[in-house]
Order: structure tokens, then C-alpha cells, then sequence
């Protein structure tokens, strides 16, 4: 259930948050703050859909890589109910490191796995510059 600090902030656990994952009733944690996009669903310049699969969760690594407007920021602001609390906000994994980790994670399996040898990675290149850098200085001695 919600509470309401000494501030006036009314908090949401993220269990409560979760519960909001449909077209009935669609909350979104951005930046720790509760928003209820419910009645914007239909309006959001993005459609629906791109809400819905938000819902319940926290967007805010897609809300700031969407890059919005100052105009959409300022009008995100009227449907803000509250803020998650603060015990809540630990648990919110972190969208930074998981990426990191799992480019890196990439990289190493395709540069492991990869059943090309070392020479079409390294030798056809260099031969590939020295060729361009030899026609150069021919076309540079001409003049």
C-alpha cells in the first residue's frame, strides 16, 4: 500500500507498481518518480504499445535513449503520483552494467569462437593499407 512521507510525497512499493501493467491502469518508474499514463496511452506520439511494455517497470534507460523533448519532459510531470520507495529503489537493476556486461560477454564469445584465423583479421588489412599507401606515393610522384 502507498505511504505518504512527512513531505506530502506519496511512496509506491515496486510490488504495487508492478500490479499496473495493463490498458486499464499503465504506471512507469522514470528516474525513481511513479508516473500513471493510463488517460496518455492513446496520445503518446510513440503509440501504445510503447508504454505497455514498460508498464510496471522501470523506463527510464528508454526514456532518456528516446531522447525527448523539453515540451514531453514538462508534460511527464502532470502524471506523476508519487515516487518509489526508497527501500524499493536498490532493487531496480542496472541497465548500465547489464549492457556492459553483456557486450562484453559478446565480444569475447564471438572473438573465442570465431573460426577465423588470425591472419584474414590482421594480414589482409595490413596488406590492404600498404597497397592504398604504395598507390598513393605513385600517384603523388606523377605530379
Amino acid at each position: 500500500m502507498a505511504e505518504q512521507s512527512n513531505q506530502g510525497v506519496k511512496y509506491y512499493t515496486l510490488e504495487e507498481i508492478k500490479k499496473h501493467n495493463h490498458s486499464k491502469s499503465t504506471w512507469l518508474i522514470i528516474h525513481h518518480k511513479v508516473y500513471d499514463l493510463t488517460k496518455f496511452l492513446e496520445e503518446h506520439p510513440g503509440g501504445e504499445e510503447v508504454l505497455r511494455e514498460q508498464a510496471g517497470g522501470d523506463a527510464t534507460e528508454n526514456f532518456e535513449d528516446v531522447g525527448h523533448s523539453t515540451d514531453a519532459r514538462e508534460l511527464s510531470k502532470s502524471f506523476i503520483i508519487g515516487e518509489l520507495h526508497p527501500d524499493d529503489r536498490s532493487k531496480l537493476s542496472k541497465p548500465t552494467v547489464r549492457i556492459l556486461k553483456a557486450a562484453f560477454k559478446e565480444t569475447l564469445i564471438t572473438t573465442v569462437d570465431s573460426n577465423s584465423s588470425w591472419w584474414t583479421n590482421w594480414v589482409i588489412p595490413a596488406i590492404s593499407a600498404l597497397a592504398v599507401a604504395l598507390m598513393y606515393r605513385l600517384y603523388m610522384a606523377d605530379d
